[in-house]
């Protein structure tokens, strides 16, 4: 299947799929989730962040139809899809391209009882192997940085979405206002030419038709939450060398500061993004 997806998108297939990205992610953020958290003081930990921001994307949600299905775009390891088929009581389909995600998914499923309730699919967003108007809510967190191709996964999203679905997520971005060629020293750490934007995705959902029911601008959370796993990975160092190698440590280490420094600059933004497909 790698062979379908476009470079960009193999690219972060061979990163997640390496065991030292694996395993980085896994002991860091505590095995359920690898997304961008929302702290409540400087010393909580990932995994707590990481849940409030599932907590708080799902309340925006608002009242859904019975029987509301979800796909999740770039699902992970899947805690946030476990986390929607328990609240809502909801059918969930994960689409992700890590293949070592997707296992560690199912796993992780079967072990909580909700295989029945969750569909883990290696694929790639911006081909979704789904039928149109499948859904009633389609969900990412963190995700859509790594397309080269972003307008057509806005495209393959409202492909699926029933009339009425919504479209909740968030994703790294640059500021509207950001300088041209500032985030060179981030954009070549993660191989891409180019982040989203709010007013990016603003104008997809203009030439879609979508209507903007929220954006909740937590860009400092961007910050905190890069800031708090480059402490973490150099306070534990020593324990993760039995998981992961020097060489991956050093790299992720030089990585988050280019994200602390442009976030802290004001290049970036961050927050959660809530847009609904019209009725017709």
């Amino acid at each position: 299947m790698a062979t379908q997806y476009s470079e960009v998108v193999q690219t972060a297939q061979e990163y997640y799929n390496s065991d030292d990205a694996d395993n980085f992610y896994f002991h860091i953020w505590g095995g359920e989730d690898i997304h961008v958290g929302i702290y409540s003081n400087d010393t909580e930990a990932i995994a707590v962040a990481s849940q409030r921001t599932v907590d708080t994307m799902a309340k925006l949600l608002g009242d859904l139809p019975a029987n509301a299905r979800f796909i999740d775009l770039g699902a992970g390891y899947g805690g946030a899809a476990r986390y929607l088929a328990r609240k809502f009581g909801s059918k969930v389909h994960c689409i992700n391209l890590s293949e070592t995600q997707n296992r560690r998914n199912r796993e992780l499923t079967r072990e909580q009882g909700l295989a029945d309730w969750i569909e883990v699919t290696d694929g790639s967003f911006e081909n979704l192997p789904d039928d149109d108007g499948l859904y009633d809510v389609a969900w990412s967190q963190d995700s859509f940085l790594h397309s080269g191709a972003r307008a057509k996964v806005m495209d393959e999203i409202d492909r699926v979405l029933k009339p009425g679905g919504k479209l909740i997520f968030t994703d790294p971005m640059q500021a509207d206002d950001c300088p041209e060629g500032v985030l060179k020293p981030v954009l070549d750490r993660i191989h891409l030419d180019s982040l989203g934007s709010v007013a990016f995705y603003r104008q997809q959902a203009k030439r879609l038709g979508w209507q903007e029911l929220e954006f909740v601008d937590l860009t400092d959370q961007l910050v905190k939450h890069y800031g708090s796993v480059r402490r973490e990975l150099r306070s534990r160092r020593q324990e993760l060398t039995a998981h992961v190698s020097e060489a991956y440590i050093d790299r992720m280490i030089e990585g988050l500061g280019h994200w602390v420094s442009a976030g802290e600059q004001g290049y970036l933004a961050w927050g959660i993004l809530l847009f609904e497909k019209p009725q017709n």
